[in-house]
């Protein structure tokens, strides 16, 4: 079974180089991605290409479950397509489980835009809660796949690591949630810590950026240019006054590996 991988803003995906139908399970698809036992990535992204229909992308979690969306994911996905030469340098769409998105390979594969579609934010109010003896403000928002965004004055990798998985599996969220932990640092930039649904902690998160820059703005915090800047690296957001989001990061390719029947025994 081979795989291509690549880093986007330092998450790491193997995509699926094979035949289908992708065979493997949620226990094999967390060895794969487990960095002492497998190959080591963040998650799988499996291509579905059919002539003449739109692209398709079906995303693995490294717990074997499946993302509606992954920004970075898609990313690197579009990049993938451009490798191939299933795609030219002009703007396509992409088919997720989250819904179709618009995307551009730019400046000779280092870059990739993409419409990530609208925010939508639920009709209740922010969630007043405690967690492990902290009162928190919760703000929902869904990128086709959900989040909850927290603003705080001093976000980090221990608090993200402690809050996130509780708050992941809070009652207010039945298919569990991103968790995004977020200091606005001026008016065009945001420091995020994010804990990542069926992942973890991860260094960062293309629609966790998304959706912190769309809450920010929606709060009156931000302009609708915005940086986010996380551990892993830099991903610029745009929203419309719609909360139309464009998204814009880095994208590299890394190699080709394979697997065989003994990396599972």
């Amino acid at each position: 079974m081979d795989f291509f991988k690549y880093h986007a803003a330092s998450n790491d995906y193997l995509v699926h180089a094979g035949e289908l139908p992708f065979a493997l399970s949620p226990a094999e698809i967390s060895r794969t991605c487990d960095r002492h036992r497998g190959l080591g990535s963040d998650g799988i992204l499996v291509p579905v290409l059919t002539q003449g229909e739109m692209p398709s992308v079906i995303i693995y979690n490294t717990d074997g479950s499946q993302a509606e969306k992954s920004g970075n994911g898609l990313r690197i996905f579009c990049r993938y397509l451009w490798d191939c030469g299933h795609v030219a340098a002009g703007e396509f769409q992409v088919h997720t489980a989250g819904g179709v998105v618009s995307c551009q390979v730019l400046d000779e594969g280092r870059n990739v835009a993409i419409r990530m579609g609208r925010a939508q934010f639920p009709d209740r109010n922010a969630l007043e809660v405690n967690v492990q003896g902290r009162e928190l403000r919760l703000n929902p928002v869904s990128m086709g796949n959900p989040h909850c965004v927290i603003f705080m004055d001093q976000p980090d990798e221990q608090t993200a690591r402690s809050l996130g998985p509780v708050i992941e599996h809070l009652e207010p969220f039945p298919n569990r949630t991103n968790v995004q932990f977020v200091k606005v640092i001026d008016r065009h930039n945001l420091e995020v810590r994010i804990w990542e649904r069926g992942v973890g902690y991860t260094l960062s998160s293309g629609t966790s950026s998304c959706a912190a820059a769309a809450v920010s703005r929606r709060l009156g915090l931000v302009e609708p240019q915005v940086n986010v800047h996380m551990p892993g690296g830099l991903i610029q957001i745009v929203l419309d006054e719609n909360f139309e989001v464009l998204m814009r990061g880095p994208v590299r390719r890394v190699g080709r590996y394979s697997l065989d029947e003994e990396s599972f025994s």
